[in-house]
């Protein structure tokens, strides 16, 4: 049988840039997208819960169904929600009312995300949120304990992005070992840090739920896939061979034309993935 990941795009990508901002909600044409997607052959949109919560479609139960209606009419799904709100208000490093303010949002997306018929939510802790002593893994350990809980119920998943070295991530999923728990995988983010995909996915491959396909020199930014240090090709078959069946997330370099920007890295992902 053919191995075909089903491709999709990060939220925003489909639209201006905000500001410098290269990843954000787009308020004003998250519709838009849902067409814009369709009609590159893009499978599914991640969506983006960043402040002000209240702005976003999927806060509300009127949200949620304006969004199932974009999904109905263009068959594009949202498979994973990633909770962008806990980079600006970190899951670790909390006052014990901060940590139950966001346990009340985590709880309140993973009801949000079972409503649009996603898989999962993504809780990033990199950057200011970024898990730096084992301390620190304790704590999101415990703040996310009720979520996982409840993840189950709900029959979705949570998946952590970390900066962790390999080992060290693979000990804390063993160690939290929930059936819910899950790993996102940031192809970029794992070459700026030098750390190599055998290895990463020799210690954590089998908890893979999701992979964000993006390009970064070592120690640097976001560039355009192919231009960084990624070897998104070699990263790829990789891949195939854990084996990873989950999506692929397009989350790369923006252009100067968002559509056909995109439209070159979707060919050039699927030939990477026909040559596997």
């Amino acid at each position: 049988m053919t191995w075909a990941p089903k491709i999709g795009i990060m939220q925003g990508r489909l639209s201006p840039p905000l500001g410098a901002r290269i990843q954000a909600f787009p308020a004003e044409s998250w519709r838009a997208e849902f067409s814009h997607a369709a009609s590159l052959g893009l499978a599914s949109i991640e969506w983006i819960l960043e402040s002000p919560l209240e702005s976003n479609p999927v806060w509300s139960v009127a949200g949620v169904s304006a969004v199932r209606d974009a999904i109905g009419q263009t068959g594009v799904t949202v498979d994973f929600v990633i909770a962008d709100y806990f980079m600006e208000s970190p899951l670790v490093r909390m006052s014990p009312i901060a940590l139950d303010r966001n346990r009340m949002v985590l709880g309140t997306l993973l009801e949000r995300a079972s409503a649009l018929g996603a898989k999962g939510v993504e809780l990033p802790c990199v950057d200011n949120s970024e898990i730096r002593t084992v301390q620190e893994e304790d704590e999101l350990a415990r703040a996310i304990a009720p979520a996982l809980e409840r993840a189950t119920e709900l029959g979705l998943e949570v998946g952590l992005e970390t900066s962790l070295p390999p080992d060290r991530f693979r000990a804390l999923l063993d160690r939290i070992a929930h059936a819910a728990l899950r790993a996102n995988y940031d192809t970029g983010n794992s070459a700026a840090l030098g750390y190599d995909a055998a290895e990463e996915f020799s210690a954590y491959g089998r908890y893979i739920n999701n992979v964000h396909i993006k390009d970064r020199r070592l120690g640097g930014t976001t560039v355009p896939l192919g231009h960084g240090s990624a070897n998104l090709p070699r990263v790829i078959k990789l891949l195939q061979t854990i084996p990873y069946a989950g999506d692929f997330i397009l989350q790369a370099a923006r252009g100067p034309d968002e559509m056909e920007t995109v439209r070159g890295y979707l060919a050039t992902v699927r030939g990477w993935v026909d040559n596997v």
